[in-house]
């Protein structure tokens, strides 16, 4: 299994080709939810393309091993935005399905947070081979479910003096 690696133009044309796949589906919703830290820019995107409020929900499973190794998943208490979402139908956004645990765990988790929610349904980049649930859209299914390098990840290990030693 090879590690795969996306760059940032990469990055954006997949989050680019989601938006299409979601309008071309014909589903129409009222908000979307995206979970933090992954889902965070595909969520900003969807929201700016569609012209939907955007929730943020903080869930993480990636804890262990300084992010390397699946451990339990742990889920905010509270769902941030702006303004009250309003009631209908939700979009979840995130930026992959590794295990599945985030989708099988965090639909019955907003459905009964918020009741409001008539239909809710879900949105990743990536879907490896290894998840134990399938989200309703999804630009790239990877069958060997490699580890995915995202562009952003450059920053876990930065910090502020090492950016300023990098720019001279």
């Amino acid at each position: 299994m090879k590690d795969l690696y996306v760059s940032w133009d990469e990055y954006n044309r997949l989050i680019e080709d989601l938006a299409v796949q979601i309008h071309d589906s014909g589903w129409s919703f009222d908000a979307i939810v995206c979970l933090a830290r992954g889902g965070l820019r595909v969520g900003d995107v969807l929201s700016r393309l569609f012209e939907r409020p955007l929730g943020v929900m903080f869930a993480s499973s990636y804890r262990e091993a300084e992010g390397m190794r699946q451990g339990g998943l742990y889920v905010s208490e509270c769902l941030s935005s702006a303004r009250p979402l309003p009631p209908g139908r939700w979009l979840m956004a995130d930026d992959l399905a590794d295990s599945g645990t985030t989708l099988l765990e965090l639909p019955p988790v907003i459905r009964a947070r918020f009741p409001q929610v008539s239909e809710l349904r879900t949105a990743v980049i990536w879907c490896k081979g290894v998840s134990a649930a399938m989200p309703d859209y999804c630009v790239q299914t990877l069958p060997d479910s490699p580890w995915i390098h995202q562009p952003f990840e450059e920053y876990d290990h930065l910090r502020p003096a090492d950016l300023k030693a990098r720019r001279g």
